[in-house]
């Protein structure tokens, strides 16, 4: 059976990935801070034939990652998504509550979780697989977005050296780098003002959570001996982080 691990898996691409991989020769295994969603998501995993088990933490906690990740041991699979954008303001105006919220999540919350599971893989001997949920923004900075553009710029960054650091074990580290999706990725961001989160997508036809869940299966899914290093994926209607045509 394999063994799949998603982080932040409440909502969005976290959430969709988990219901993708699911099938009844898999055990997936989701990770959030919202009890109730991970309950719903556990129902409708097993709905398809695998075996699921919730983990209810913060991955920001290096204690917590510890307290409920060591106990698993070695998992085939690990989807780093959890990660989140928080604030939209010139580098004078950002609140530093944001910006920890935003590194000690998307950069020392993936350290955390990657440093154990990785660990298990490699003294398993077995090979693995690891995916890391980047942004267009990890190569193009834009207004207003330093922190959280500094946030995925690391993790392009991490992705790069862990390939290196996992080359000898076997282990194929990706990196799937996401345009505009709507999610509660902006919402999260505006702080629950919905209206101005909904203003990000009008006018456009973004991409949902399943799209981006079709592209992590696909690469998981390819040949042993091939590896997707890192995948850029965009909404029609956007050419970058600073073009989108709205009509």
């Amino acid at each position: 059976m394999k063994r799949i691990l998603v982080t932040g898996a409440t909502s969005g691409i976290g959430r969709a990935t988990a219901l993708r991989l699911a099938a009844p020769d898999t055990e997936i295994i989701i990770t959030g801070r919202r009890l109730d969603r991970l309950e719903k998501l556990k129902s409708e995993i097993e709905a398809k034939g695998a075996v699921c088990q919730l983990l209810n933490f913060d991955v920001r906690s290096e204690a917590e990652c510890i307290k409920h990740l060591e106990p698993l041991g070695r998992v085939d699979i690990l989807v780093n998504n959890a990660g989140l954008a928080a604030g939209l303001e010139h580098i004078d105006k950002g609140d530093s509550a944001d910006w920890d919220a935003m590194i000690d999540t998307n950069v020392k919350g993936l350290l955390y979780v990657t440093k154990i599971i990785s660990r298990a893989m490699v003294e398993a001997g077995k090979g693995g697989h690891i995916i890391n949920i980047g942004s267009i923004a990890g190569t193009e900075p834009y207004e207003n977005g330093a922190v959280y553009c500094a946030s995925k710029h690391a993790v392009h960054a991490i992705s790069q050296a862990m390939r290196a650091d996992l080359l000898s074990a076997g282990i194929k580290v990706g990196e799937v780098r996401p345009g505009m999706v709507e999610t509660e990725f902006s919402e999260v961001r505006f702080h629950g003002d919905k209206e101005r989160a909904d203003g990000v997508y009008r006018g456009v036809e973004p991409l949902k959570g399943e799209d981006i869940a079709e592209a992590i299966y696909w690469m998981l899914n390819l040949p042993a001996h091939m590896n997707v290093n890192d995948m850029v994926l965009m909404p029609t209607c956007q050419a970058g982080a600073y073009y989108t045509y709205r009509k």
